[in-house]
């Protein structure tokens, strides 16, 4: 938790950036609390929209709530931005996430 308590000190202190957004997403990821991850997530493409890594993660940690219609539309969002950036990892790697949750669905 010192990494997580370390980066809300710096929300804290005013300091608020995609990347830190994205980073405290991760970390609520890595421990298990989706719910948690997605609120930061979602900052962090209102923030920068163009951030296709909190796009899949936003996508992922929706999923790992159940959230699997959410999870899909997120993705498909994310696919479009990193294939604009020319992301071609990060893009492949949502669609089989979001293949994932489309499944999930059924």
């Amino acid at each position: 938790m010192d990494i997580i308590d370390n980066l809300h000190d710096m929300l804290e202190r005013g300091i608020d950036s995609p990347l830190l957004r994205y980073s405290l997403g991760n970390e609520f990821l890595k421990i298990g609390d989706p719910d948690a991850a997605i609120v930061h997530l979602r900052q962090a493409v209102q923030l920068d929209a163009e951030y296709s890594a909190a796009w899949k993660a936003l996508g992922k940690a929706l999923a790992g709530t159940g959230n699997h219609a959410e999870a899909v539309d997120v993705l498909a969002q994310g696919i479009e931005v990193a294939e604009r950036r020319g992301d071609v990892q990060v893009a492949k790697e949502m669609r089989v996430f979001r293949k994932r949750s489309h499944t999930a669905l059924k």
